[in-house]
Parts: C-alpha cells; sequence; structure tokens
C-alpha cells in the first residue's frame, strides 16, 4: 500500500493511493497518519475503502502534505554511503553517526524550502526514511528491528552547512529549520519494494535539471536494520518516528569550489522509484520580491 495525506496544507486528508492513481478515503478507520494508526496498519484492507477521488490518475492533480502528521522524533544517520564519505573525505564510520532533526522541520514534497536568513550554505541530500510501527528499545536483532518497520518514504535531509560544521554547534543545528525534512508522497509498506527490499533502493536528485546524486542503498555502510537496532540502543523507537538513513554522494558540500549550493529560486527533485517523486523550489527570505511575484501576491 502506499498511504499519503492529500489536500490543501492544514486540512490534508488520509489516504490509500492505488497504483492507477486513484485515491481511497482513509477517513472510515482514521482522521490521520499518526502513531496509532500506523501501528494498525497491517489490518487495512483498501478494497473497503470508499474513493476519495478518482478517476484513474486522479493522484497527479493533487497536493500532498507530508505523509505522516507530525513525527515523534525524526533521526539522522551521517556518512552511511561510502562514496558520500569519500566525497567528505572522511574514514569510513566504524558505528553510525547520530544525529535529531527537528519534528516541525518536516514538510511535504512540493512545499517550499526555505533557507535559513543570511545562509550560502544550504545543501541537499536524497534519503531513504524509514517509518516506525510499533515501539523499539534495545533491539540487538536486525530482523526483529526490521519487523517493526510499517513503512519507507522518499526524504530529503536539507541541511545549512555552517551552521551544522563550523559554528560551533552540533548537527542538529544546521539541519532542523522549518521545511528542511521534505517526506513523501507517501509511505510505501515494506512488501512494496519487492524483493531486494531497502537494500536495492535507487534514490537520484537533480537542481534545475541538473542531476547530482544517483545512489543505492546497497551502498550503505550500515542497513536499515542494524541502523535500527544501534538506534534503538541510544533512544526508544516510537511508532511514528523516522530514522532517515543517509546520502549517496553528489552533496554540494562534497564537489569542488565553488561549490554549487542552493540559491533561491532553483527546483530541487528528488527520485526514489515506488517511493514516488519530490519537487521543492528554494526560497530565500532576504531575496527581493520580483514583480510577477508581488502581482501574483495581489
Amino acid at each position: 500500500m502506499r498511504i499519503a495525506r492529500v489536500g490543501a496544507a492544514g486540512a490534508e486528508r488520509p489516504a490509500v493511493v492505488a497504483a492507477d492513481g486513484t485515491l481511497f478515503d482513509l477517513r472510515p478507520l482514521t482522521d490521520e497518519i499518526d502513531a496509532a494508526f500506523l501501528g494498525s496498519l497491517g489490518s487495512v484492507d483498501p478494497s473497503t475503502l470508499p474513493v476519495l477521488a478518482g478517476p484513474v490518475g486522479a493522484a497527479e492533480k493533487c497536493r500532498f502534505g507530508a505523509p505522516i502528521t507530525r513525527p515523534g522524533k525524526v533521526v539522522g544517520i551521517g556518512l552511511n554511503y561510502r562514496d558520500h564519505a569519500a566525497e567528505a573525505g572522511m574514514s569510513l564510520p566504524t558505528e553510525p553517526v547520530v544525529f535529531l532533526k527537528a519534528p516541525t522541520s518536516v514538510s511535504g514534497p512540493t512545499d517550499d524550502v526555505v533557507m535559513l536568513p543570511g545562509s550560502t550554505t544550504t545543501d541537499y541530500e536524497v534519503e531513504l526514511g524509514v517509518v516506525l510501527g510499533r515501539t523499539l528499545r534495545g533491539v540487538t536483532d536486525p530482523r526483529a528491528a526490521l519487523s517493526a518497520v510499517a513503512g519507507y518514504v522518499l526524504a530529503q535531509d536539507v541541511s545549512d552547512r555552517a551552521l551544522q560544521l563550523e559554528r560551533g554547534g552540533t548537527w542538529t543545528k544546521g539541519k532542523s529549520a522549518d521545511t528542511f525534512c521534505p517526506l513523501g508522497p507517501w509511505v510505501v509498506t515494506p512488501d512494496e519494494l519487492g524483493q531486494g527490499g531497502p537494500g536495492a533502493v535507487r534514490l537520484r536528485l537533480t537542481v534545475d535539471g541538473d542531476l547530482r546524486q544517483d545512489g543505492r542503498t546497497s551502498d550503505m555502510v550500515f542497513g536499515v536494520g542494524e541502523l535500527l537496532c544501534y538506534s534503538s540502543g541510544l533512544m526508544t523507537l516510537e511508532a511514528g518516528d523516522v530514522v532517515l538513513t543517509g546520502t549517496p554522494a553528489g552533496v554540494a558540500m562534497g564537489r569542488p569550489e565553488p561549490r554549487p549550493y542552493l540559491r533561491h529560486g532553483q527546483v530541487v527533485e528528488a527520485d526514489g522509484g515506488v517511493l514516488g517523486r519530490q519537487r521543492t523550489r528554494v526560497v530565500d527570505p532576504d531575496a527581493p520580491v520580483a514583480l510577477d511575484e508581488e502581482a501574483a501576491a495581489g
């Protein structure tokens, strides 16, 4: 299944997205895609749900919000791709690098990414996100950890590199601004990933059509089960929490000077195959308002 929230910002409705684009209404079962619902996801039968929007292809005309109402926490993993560690000039980690992103950083897959005022080092990172369906605490068996996964989601771990690395703070400091965690368009249940599972997902990202990232989760240093075991030994993971599993090579920080950090008006597109696609516009709050933007605002 593909579970989503569709509609205007602040008025999204929970839905199942069929392969042909038909939307089925989840409101007979739940008003929100939250921890309680994710814990019961396995019992949902889409064939019993009323049609929310049809006919075929209706999903293409809808706005998708973040597919989870509000994660309890967003756990990030750094340097978890071999090629990304190499471009950063760092040794492969011997254990996962863990940080947190504020839950308020979560936004929808087509919402604007708003840079922090004065930022010149805003970076993109396409990632596989893991959505928990039940509590994990101190788990040591990766297979048992995977059984707690409700689904997977396409994510971006937007980062202000100066705040992250240069200004006396932790990684969390540069990763938690509002809109710095686009999620969606949907959460896919584990069976949707096919035989290869979370270790065989292709992740791509372009900026203004220029391919910047193109990697596969098979390049991860630590697999999803290992990451969940390690993280659950540091903190309790609960239903609705999201774990971001790292990014492949190609980020702006890893490129030669002048590094192509994000700028006002650029369009970032991410593609995760069955996980769906994102298209976000970069907004610099300090940029002058163009005349056509003023006219559109009325």
